[in-house]
């Protein structure tokens, strides 16, 4: 509707508009020349990079590039179309929109909508405070629901009789009511779509009633039921708790997405006042996008049960399309059997926020899905794991994220390095990938020498149990200061296994600290067999191999021998005269 509203008026209401005071009336501003600075309402910071140029009539920030002048600010911060956003200004202004006809036409037939949802609204809120609202007000207090939460959210109940809301209804609202199906006509007379039921209003961004939910207080087969979509109410764009999350927290950075009407007003019983709900069986791209206007950071909250996992795993698929650097999306599963609403009021909101922290980011939820049943130490495995997530990476935009995933899942598969692929279409023809090798210069392998010290604590990390053999040796050799710290103590601690060393390096914090870089500056660590071989070799020498091998290190650093040395070089040499 953007375009029904002329330009001209656009313009007009920019330049009446004083874009300071328009922000500064919803985050603090500072004077800084003839602007104004301030921290980002848009993203998190500490050194303010937003800036406000009235003169100009637009804002900046440096930090996440948010850009526009006072309709764009009041669409971002508010969560508004340019409709809206230009009616929201218009008002303030003193302004009347002139739009065209047809569009004035179009918009009051919606605020006649919405005013009959209103209605219906308090009164459905008015009869849960009656004298026949009293088996629904014994229901809330036993879910734990104070008389504040019950009017933040606009709680009420819709009476048995098949015409409560239609008897009570102006004249002027009956037909819309009818429109919206609130009231069914559909037997040829009217009668309330809800009757005994806890009624939840639905409220669009601005706080207008767009649909309701209701819970059945008796038998009937729906525990739920939702109104039907109308003009007014397009079930996948609207989120549930979305008005009343911001009214509660002016600058909202994260979004907890839970299942259910209950899950979400439990939790704001206890404080945790940024919980939505989407409406429907799955959170579909429409709600994602509704989500992502609000806030980048989204955490998705849902029951650890089969059908929890489904939902978890709908939403996690139809996001990647959406995925950009810069959004941030978790996953928290809860324990089987538990929902929001349970779990808060078993273990308390502390514990709750403690779960929210600890959710699963979008990247590691996805790996972790599709390599259940999967033993990736199988090369088959890994291939089906590729198989798998590949078909997943491919929805994503182009992203550092993106790039960082598709690393990830070489890394988990095995697979050949981008670097590692060979040339394709001609390029491959002209050149071929054994041409390409042959025209390699040849590398000498070169065999990476480790020092005594090193080879004997790494040994000792593969075998503990040699631990006083190394000892001995490292008493009478002061080259040996880290294999010797190192096996005593093993043996202090009585360490004769691989798998008690690695349990009291983990369990013994004053250890770890001890022996943190206990192989640092190593490029290259040798294989089990070799390590082994090596240390046995210092262990117990063929003493002949380490007499040679003694005598042609003195012999290569002959020019800088000391006294000593040049001893035991006479020594040496006489034994290989006899």
């Amino acid at each position: 509707m953007s375009g029904l509203i002329p330009q001209r008026f656009v313009e007009d209401l920019l330049d009446r508009i004083d874009l300071a005071e328009l922000i500064g009336s919803r985050i603090t501003l500072k004077k800084a020349g003839a602007n104004y600075k301030a921290c980002c309402p848009f993203h998190d910071e500490k050194t303010p990079s937003f800036n406000v140029r009235p003169d100009k009539g637009f804002y900046h920030c440096f930090g996440c590039g948010a850009h526009g002048d006072a309709i764009s600010f009041i669409r971002e911060f508010e969560g508004l179309g340019f409709t809206e956003a230009v009616e929201e200004l218009a008002k303030r202004a003193g302004l009347e929109v002139p739009y065209d006809k047809a569009a004035r036409q179009e918009m009051q037939q919606a605020r006649s909508l919405t005013d009959a949802l209103d209605f219906a609204s308090r009164f459905y809120h008015s009869a849960l405070g009656s004298q026949q609202g009293a088996y629904a007000r014994d229901y809330l207090k036993q879910r734990g629901l104070d008389d504040a939460i019950i009017e933040q959210y606009q709680i009420g109940f819709a009476p048995g009789t098949g015409t409560a809301l239609f008897d009570a209804a102006p004249k002027d609202l009956k037909e819309p009511l009818l429109e919206t199906k609130t009231v069914s006509d559909k037997y040829g007379r009217p009668r309330d779509l809800f009757r005994n039921r806890v009624m939840f209003p639905i409220r669009n961004t601005r706080g207008k009633t767009v649909a309701f939910g209701g819970r059945t207080l008796g038998d009937d087969k729906a525990k739920y039921i939702n109104s039907p979509e109308s003009d007014v109410f397009h079930k996948s764009r609207e989120i549930y708790g979305l008005y009343e999350a911001r009214q509660a927290i002016r600058q909202l950075d994260k979004l907890l997405v839970v299942e259910g009407y209950m899950d979400v007003i439990a939790l704001a019983q206890h404080g945790i006042h940024d919980a939505v709900a989407t409406l429907g069986t799955a959170t579909n791209q429409d709600s994602l996008t509704a989500l992502l206007r609000q806030v980048r950071h989204i955490v998705f909250c849902f029951d650890g049960d089969q059908a929890g996992f489904r939902a978890a795993d709908r939403a996690m698929e139809n996001a990647l399309e959406l995925m950009a650097d810069g959004l941030h999306l978790q996953f928290l599963m809860l324990p089987q059997g538990e929902d929001p609403d349970t779990l808060i009021r078993k273990e308390g909101a502390d514990a709750f926020r403690e779960r929210i922290e600890a959710a699963t980011p979008l990247s590691r939820y996805l790996f972790d899905r599709q390599s259940e049943g999967l033993n990736l130490e199988l090369p088959e495995h890994r291939g089906e794991l590729r198989a798998r997530t590949e078909p997943l990476l491919n929805k994503m935009p182009r992203s550092t994220l993106r790039d960082a995933m598709w690393h990830e899942m070489m890394r988990l598969c095995g697979g050949r390095k981008p670097w590692q692929e060979r040339p394709k279409g001609n390029d491959f023809k002209a050149r071929g990938w054994r041409g390409e090798r042959q025209n390699r210069p040849t590398e000498e392998r070169i065999d990476v020498k480790l020092s005594k010290d090193s080879t004997l604590c790494l040994a000792l990390l593969e075998a503990p149990e040699m631990a006083a053999e190394v000892k001995t040796l490292a008493d009478s050799n002061r080259q040996l200061e880290q294999a010797g710290r190192f096996a005593r103590w093993l043996m202090e601690q009585n360490i004769s296994t691989r798998k008690a060393l690695v349990s009291g390096l983990a369990t013994d914090k004053q250890a770890r600290d001890r022996f943190y870089n206990l192989f640092d500056g190593l490029e290259h660590i040798p294989a089990r067999e070799s390590i082994l071989a090596a240390a046995r070799e210092l262990l117990s020498p063929n003493e002949e191999a380490a007499r040679q091998q003694r005598l042609a290190t003195l012999l290569r650093n002959l020019a800088t021998l000391t006294p000593e040395q040049r001893e035991e070089l006479r020594t040496l040499s006489k034994g290989n005269v006899d």
